[in-house]
């Protein structure tokens, strides 16, 4: 097991900034603000993750130069890697790539050595885990000297690899051209092309893509341009990312300005619905965020509206927003989802996760302050109530897996060979998020530690860091807590916070969302009982004046019960079923959830309606789950049978493996790992093995990260 042995007052901060700089390997920073203590050892930084040798190489810059060819769904092209060694006497470059790369040709070039022609090398491929290889490069001797800079050129075409995710037209929304779009969170954008597939490592990039007559395509970047003579695009980040944030989507889309530094990009089907449904909102939260936060530092805060085959709710990519279009149903997960992305500005693009063991650093911080967001611009109560929604959730969770599971640690250890996506769960959400809101506690003040953040965002903007940089640097801001030994305090370690698994040792008091919580639950109370209640007394609770997390709440706390009678079930139908029928599809598929478990025949077709119309990974794999656990495979089976044509062939491979038992590796071969975002409140998956497991899981656990949380991935 490979792990970051670690004194409390250690510090290991893995690079600076780019370009000014370039990497740094762990321990080269030198900062006062938050040095290590006295004699604290230096420890290089392990990314289990990645087969490169990124440590041994400054990445200054990358170039991508690809055409897109829709009809054989393959780009193919070239790749420059701008490279300083910073050691000596490392002959050989080792990036992380995968199974469905082909590799053509690789080359070497010195800049200034007046070498003009470029050196062919040799190169082997090896396998690495069952979600990449290595790429194995052989630099030229002579060539290779510390602090010299080398270009290596890598020719190559992509075929099916999991991190592009070609749509036919047939399952676009508009269902006239096609589409394709690239998913990298969080080791998937090896097989989109070779590089160093680690959080650890950030550059700045460019690209040029080429591509048919009428197809146009957007970026992760923050600037672009357009040839139509040449029907080429050129694109230019200009702050360093990492590998995984490099993002590619290219189809019929349209866009509209929202904002000074905001426009909405959708197929032309679903433009002016999603231009409604944010209308002036994205300016307004991206200014809540900087005044809580400090600048926003990417210039572009631009959204796109993908097709329901998109695997995960939203992706954070720097400048350019993915986020799936299913969402437009729910006003309010469209919000939470949005200001969470918005957040991932500062924490998680701007600071990023040195390590994917780490994950809470990124998905906690960026959590806390999506409710930092949400309490200023619409108050406390209805922060506490979405955050009473998503403890709820981590409490199933939490009872699902038991107290002593590894997988509840937010400093989560895993085996070489363990996809990282696999450990993406509530915990790294949640847990992350009460540890942040203790430290906001101990605190005493939020707006102190509204500051805090800021300068700590000013500290480490375009770095990865390990929890102990945010620590350390915490414990220096705060002197006062320093001397109190406030991260020893009896049974609140921030040790045991990191490093323990179960429940939050703190979460914070949501009773200023009473108002809105207490009905929820006095009317679970009501129902609660074998007897159906007095319908008079549940009349006297107006779920059609609730909002859509209330009602949300109310649902998941009734699929937490054991199995209803059926005069309970029918009672709950004739309540609500007409009423949930006109409501979006978050509190649809719970309901149907609950009518699946409990085997209510009578609402069946509901079911099979609400699976013929949503073909999203997010609303499908819940369902199938349920109905297959349960008495009503064969109702799985029939609507399958009709629906499969209209899945992507992911979707289509994960529902077979649900519904027909196949392997894992057989089910989800093309696919990227399922467990991208963290379980659905909803969602009940069974309990899994420890963390170290090396297998995906199917039908149920394929569900734990599908619905209702927001991605950085």
């Amino acid at each position: 097991m490979a792990e970051l042995h670690q004194t409390p007052t250690s510090l290991c901060c893995c690079r600076k900034s780019l370009p000014a700089s370039g990497t740094r390997c762990v321990g080269d920073l030198g900062r006062p603000s938050a040095s290590p203590g006295p004699g604290s050892p230096r420890c290089p930084l392990v990314d289990v993750a990645s087969a490169s040798n990124f440590r041994c190489f400054q990445l200054r810059h990358f170039h991508l130069d690809l055409r897109l060819n829709f009809a054989v769904k393959e780009m193919s092209g070239w790749l420059v890697l701008d490279l300083i060694p910073v050691q000596p006497g490392v002959h050989t470059l080792v990036l992380d790539s995968h199974p469905s790369l082909l590799i053509h040709s690789i080359d070497c070039k010195v800049p200034g050595s007046g070498q003009e022609e470029p050196v062919s090398l040799t190169y082997r491929v090896d396998l690495f885990t069952d979600y990449g290889s290595s790429l194995n490069i052989s630099l030229p001797t002579a060539a290779v000297k510390p602090a010299r800079l080398i270009q290596i050129t890598v020719r190559y075409t992509t075929t099916d690899g999991p991190a592009i995710w070609w749509l036919d037209s047939e399952l676009t929304c508009g269902q006239s051209r096609p589409l394709v779009f690239t998913q990298g969170h969080s080791v998937c954008n090896r097989s989109f092309f070779p590089c160093f597939d680690t959080p650890a490592v950030k550059s700045t990039y460019t690209a040029t893509i080429r591509v048919p007559d009428g197809v146009t395509v957007l970026m992760s970047a923050s600037r672009s341009s357009y040839s139509k003579q040449d029907r080429v695009f050129q694109f230019s980040m200009e702050f360093p990312v990492p590998s995984y944030l490099v993002a590619l989507v290219a189809g019929d889309l349209q866009h509209v300005d929202v904002g000074p530094r905001s426009r909405v990009w959708a197929e032309p089907c679903l433009l002016s619905c999603a231009v409604k449904k944010l209308g002036g909102s994205v300016e307004r939260w991206l200014g809540v965020a900087e005044e809580l936060f400090g600048p926003y530092l990417w210039g572009r805060c631009d959204i796109v509206f993908l097709p329901p085959s998109f695997p995960i709710v939203a992706m954070e990519n720097p400048c350019l927003t993915f986020i799936i279009a299913s969402i437009l149903e729910s006003s309010e997960f469209l919000l939470i989802d949005v200001i969470h992305e918005i957040a991932h500005g500062w924490f998680g693009n701007a600071v990023t996760n040195a390590t994917w063991e780490e994950m809470w650093l990124s998905e906690g911080l960026a959590t806390y302050a999506q409710r930092r967001i949400t309490t200023e611009a619409y108050g406390e109560a209805f922060t506490c109530l979405e955050t009473a929604v998503r403890l709820d959730a981590l409490h199933r969770q939490l009872r699902l897996l038991g107290d002593n599971n590894p997988v509840s640690k937010l400093q989560v250890k895993f085996e070489p060979g363990v996809n990282p996506s696999c450990l993406m769960n509530l915990f790294t959400y949640e847990k992350g998020f009460c540890f942040v809101a203790y430290l906001s506690k101990v605190c005493g003040d939020v707006s102190r530690f509204d500051c805090f953040l800021r300068d700590y965002i000013s500290e480490f903007k375009f770095k990865s860091v390990i929890a102990q940089d945010l620590i350390d640097y915490f414990l220096n801001y705060f002197p006062d807590l320093r001397d109190a030994a406030v991260a020893q305090r009896e049974g609140l370690e921030f040790e045991r916070w990191l490093s323990g698994c179960g429940p939050p040792l703190y979460e914070p008091d949501l009773s200023a969302g009473g108002a809105l919580t207490r009905p929820v639950q006095d009317l679970c109370e009501l129902w609660r009982s074998s007897d159906v209640p007095d319908l008079q007394t549940v009349s006297a609770f107006d779920l059609s004046a609730w909002s859509t997390f209330q009602i949300v709440l109310f649902l998941d706390r009734m699929l937490d019960l054991a199995a209803l009678p059926h005069d309970v079930m029918a009672g709950l139908s004739s309540s609500y079923a007409s009423l949930f029928d006109g409501l979006n599809a978050e509190v649809q598929i719970r309901w149907l959830q609950l009518v699946v478990r409990n085997s209510f025949y009578p609402e069946l077709p509901r079911v099979r309606a609400f699976l013929h119309k949503h073909t999203s990974r997010m609303y499908t794999v819940p369902l199938y789950d349920d109905l297959v656990a349960g008495v009503m495979k064969c109702v799985a089976v029939e609507i399958f049978n009709q629906t499969q044509r209209r899945l992507h062939p992911n979707l289509r491979r994960t529902l077979q493996q649900i519904l027909f038992q196949t392997s894992a590796g057989q089910a989800n071969q093309n696919g990227p790992p399922l467990s991208i975002v963290p379980p659905s409140p909803s969602t009940s998956p069974q309990p899994q093995p420890a963390a170290m497991t090396t297998t995906s899981t199917a039908g149920t656990t394929a569900a734990i990260a599908l619905r209702d949380v927001n991605v950085s991935a």
